[in-house]
């Protein structure tokens, strides 16, 4: 597909291709050396001559997946914090996501930037992958579709999207030398199938490798996945970036087909080396000018979207217009599970109690390269009080950190009066703890999660830091407080050091795999008394376990967090007299960032801490109880037959608590459906055995019986199917009809869809294929093929139809012939609202072999 059919800002026609051939051909070796990898973290190389008419601008890229960070990990600028991937696709809604990546487009254009480092298009095969919430959907035509609407947005306001992480990058363990172990054909029908469609659909112009190896090769440089299939079979013309310091070799990357390394300065493609290496012959000087070539297309590619090089970051884009597309977004993509006796929606004439331990959270993001800084956050406690119109009763019932809550939030900063702290740097330790004017920068802050990444005020990869601020406890208790470094770190309170981070250190899993576990110390404190906080840390090279030493990683990061130590036996019991004192009662659970995370997976599917305890204590002290359970993947649901309502809320971004309290009020029907099956137990679900490196392999032994395709196939119960969520209206389906076009390869479905309740409401049509009887071959009981949402005024009837290409109906993956194959003989054609409601069938037939190859 040409970029001209949906963004012909973005279209190269054939003089600029012969001017970007003969732009090469007058780069010098060593330009070309420098320009196949970045100049920093967000940056490509920049050459203005105009002797030799050579007009390159750097371009920016930057994250991500649910917003768009800017240049900054260390004090960036606040950004519109979107809906994780997850709830992105719950919303089943084409036009919606278009819509959103139009908004990405535009947050991107106020962060200077001019390529979008997403959308995330990995599957879901395991229900407990650390970026499962990043991505889409376990199905994979689904996440290729709700990925290609995103990318028409995005490229139609002329930002470039990158489709990433291509391929199998589907957990975190071992992530950049694991071997994904897989067959061709689950590697066609299942992973590759996202990128294949997102291609042929939307075609996006950059694409970003994967940081594992795939059958044993890395994918930055597996020339069957990056020159056999994406250059050669599907014809890509546009630009491979690596994953984020995911680059291995030299003179392989080149070879087959990475085009630009990031970040720089580069680890890998070193001017000097890759000038070395083309003098020698160990690299074609025809391949390096391949690489350039992409890599001058892309700036091309940029010069019309109205982003200036090196621009300036603003938060111009921080409107209502913003908030209310965004609560529009979070709205569409939260799932009703459950609606027992409809306990909902609730009235304003409710008595209601709002407990839990993610209740007073803004669990707006997963964690990771995902997370960012939002323009602002509402949680759901708060959200909920302003719909109501009162503070409801309040008890946190448990607590379920990972790590201690963020401390900047309730220190004060002395120096300016506002919350936060005064952070000044030093070149010596000695000059840290003497707090002398000798520092070369102070800054104040308000984070509690501070990362280095991208410091540049220090002009050593060795430098300290003091922090202070002061700490008003709000109660009298033992306060346990909490350090994570990448580096070295300790805390004093009023000068007795409480946290030791320094003198013994042991890895864990934060600052991607580079930082310690969390350390914490306690100490007695007084309500209203006023304590002086102190943090003397030192950068990553300070470190005492081995860790990075290269410069571009160095630099570290900490993440301090504090709570009052609590009985939780008296905590549960606070929020069961609260419940009692109610009519219903809403339950904030689920996890945060700290739990589901780049850098590492889950280790089950339970709630932390005493959240079940919790659920079941409040069930048996108020039957009208509904949980609302944040995370971007599934949970176990011990207590799922005590409780009457059950609402799925992901991270649901930064206007999650507003969202969140009109679908609870119905001021919002939802309309969401799971884009990935909830299984009853951890144990269930299909790469139960298969999600780890074993001696730096993982089989994927499920093969393409991915997510419901698996629990179908063995008739295994799950807690909640693909595809489900429920209304506070009812629809039902009829007059399907099916036409196969055989002359223009079109499946053509059409049915009436009516809604038989008494709101207003939008449903979520699904249509399914099954393989055909009696083969020789092994298929999936059904899979879904397309999909749309319609809305439907109570008691009215509308008409639907779908056009869907045969050959991405019908196809699987010939391994003999290495092509696509469509099967002779008779297929099922399903039409319902989930993969378990099917209501509607029919069948059409084929009459003969069909084998075909590219998109």
């Amino acid at each position: 597909m040409s970029p001209a059919q949906y963004y012909p800002n973005l279209d190269l026609t054939q003089h600029q291709l012969e001017e970007i051939d003969n732009v090469v051909d007058r780069l010098t070796l060593s330009e070309k050396a420098t320009l196949i990898s970045g100049i920093d973290f967000w940056h490509t190389f920049a050459i203005h001559d105009p002797e030799r008419n050579i007009d390159l601008p750097s371009i920016r890229m930057s994250d991500g997946p649910n917003g768009i960070r800017g240049t900054r990990f260390y004090n960036s600028v606040p950004s519109a914090c979107l809906p994780n991937g997850t709830s992105l696709g719950a919303t089943f809604n084409k036009e919606l996501l278009n819509q959103t990546g139009k908004l990405m487009a535009l947050e991107a254009k106020h962060k200077g930037a001019h390529v979008i480092l997403g959308p995330t298009v990995n599957i879901q095969r395991g229900p407990n992958g650390g970026r499962g919430f990043e991505s889409f959907s376990e199905d994979p035509t689904a996440a290729g579709l709700v990925a290609s609407e995103i990318i028409k947005g995005m490229q139609s306001e002329n930002i470039i999207a990158t489709i990433k992480h291509y391929v199998c990058n589907d957990f975190e363990h071992q992530r950049t030398s694991v071997s994904a172990i897989v067959s061709e054909r689950a590697l066609r029908e299942v992973y590759l199938k996202p990128f294949q469609l997102a291609l042929k659909h939307a075609n996006p112009l950059a694409l970003m490798t994967a940081y594992n190896r795939v059958n044993g090769i890395h994918a930055s440089q597996n020339h069957h996945l990056l020159i056999d299939i994406l250059r050669n079979e599907w014809n890509y013309q546009g630009t491979v970036t690596s994953d984020w310091f995911g680059v291995y070799n030299l003179y392989e990357s080149i070879k087959n087909g990475l085009d630009i390394e990031m970040p720089g300065k580069p680890l890998i493609r070193d001017k000097k080396q890759v000038v070395n290496a083309v003098m020698k012959k160990q690299i074609s000087e025809n391949d390096l000018d391949e690489r350039v070539k992409n890599i001058v297309k892309l700036v091309y590619r940029t010069k019309g979207s109205g982003v200036s090089e090196n621009g300036a970051e603003d938060t111009d884009n921080n409107t209502k217009e913003t908030s209310e597309f965004l609560k529009r977004l979070a709205n569409e993509g939260t799932v009703l599970l459950k609606n027992d006796a409809n306990v909902l929606p609730l009235s304003i004439e409710d008595k209601i109690a709002v407990v839990g331990p993610n209740a007073k959270i803004a669990t707006f993001s997963g964690g990771g390269s995902a997370s960012l800084k939002p323009y602002y956050a509402v949680n759901a406690y708060d959200g909920i009080s302003r719909r109501y119109g009162k503070p409801p009763l309040y008890a946190s019932g448990a607590y379920s950190h990972n790590l201690l809550p963020g401390l900047s939030e309730v220190l004060d900063n002395t120096s300016t009066g506002n919350k936060g702290f005064r952070i000044k740097y030093y070149y010596t330790l000695e000059d840290a703890k003497a707090n002398n004017d000798d520092f070369f920068f102070q800054d104040d802050l308000n984070e509690s999660h501070v990362s280095f990444f991208d410091f540049t005020k220090s002009t050593k990869p060795e430098f300290y830091a003091l922090v202070e601020g002061e700490f008003v406890p709000q109660k009298d208790g033992i306060y346990d407080f909490g350090l994570v470094v990448n580096g070295t770190g300790q805390i004093f309170i009023d000068d007795e050091l409480i946290v030791d981070n320094k003198t013994k250190q042991t890895p864990g899993d934060m600052f991607f795999g580079y930082g310690t576990i969390e350390e914490k110390g306690s100490v007695n404190l007084s309500k209203g008394n006023k304590y002086k906080f102190r943090l003397e840390y030192g950068s990553a090279i300070t470190s005492t376990y081995p860790s990075i030493v290269d410069e571009t990683k160095a630099s570290g990061g900490f993440n301090i967090g504090a709570a009052i130590r609590i009985d939780e036996e008296q905590e549960i019991s606070n929020a069961v007299e609260v419940a009692k004192k109610v009519d219903k009662v809403i339950a904030i659970v689920g996890l945060t960032k700290e739990w589901e995370s780049e850098g590492f997976d889950r280790e089950d599917l339970k709630y932390p801490g005493r959240t079940n305890d919790l659920i079941f204590a409040l069930a048996k002290a108020n039957p009208n109880i509904i949980i609302v359970n944040q995370s971007g993947t599934p949970m176990e649901m011990p207590w799922i037959d005590d409780v009457k309502g059950v609402v799925q809320s992901w991270y649901n971004g930064m206007e999650l608590g507003n969202s969140l309290a009109e679908v609870l009020f119905g001021d919002y029907n939802p309309s969401g459906k799971l884009p990935l099956t909830f299984p009853k137990k951890f144990e269930d679900n299909p790469a139960y055995l298969n999600f780890i490196s074993d001696f730096g392999d993982c089989v994927y032994g499920e093969d393409i019986f991915v997510g419901y395709k698996y629990y179908e196939k063995l008739n295994k119960d799950v807690l909640f199917p693909y595809g489900f969520g429920l209304s506070y209206t009812t629809f039902e389906f009829s007059t399907l009809d099916v036409i196969l076009d055989w002359e223009a390869k079109q499946l053509n479905i059409s049915l009436v869809v009516e809604n038989t309740g008494t709101l207003d409401g939008s449903e979520v049509v699904q249509v399914y294929i099954g393989g055909v009887e009696d083969s020789s071959i092994r298929r999936p009981i059904k899979e879904l093929k397309d999909f749309t949402k319609l809305f439907v005024k109570a008691g009215e009837k509308k008409n639907t139809s779908f056009t869907t290409d045969l050959k991405n109906a019908f196809s699987i993956w010939d391994n003999e012939k290495s092509k696509w194959f469509i099967e002779k003989g008779i297929y099922q054609i399903y039409v319902g609202n989930s993969s378990a409601n099917v209501p509607l069938s029919s069948s059409v037939s084929i009459e003969e072999n069909y084998w075909w190859s590219g998109l």
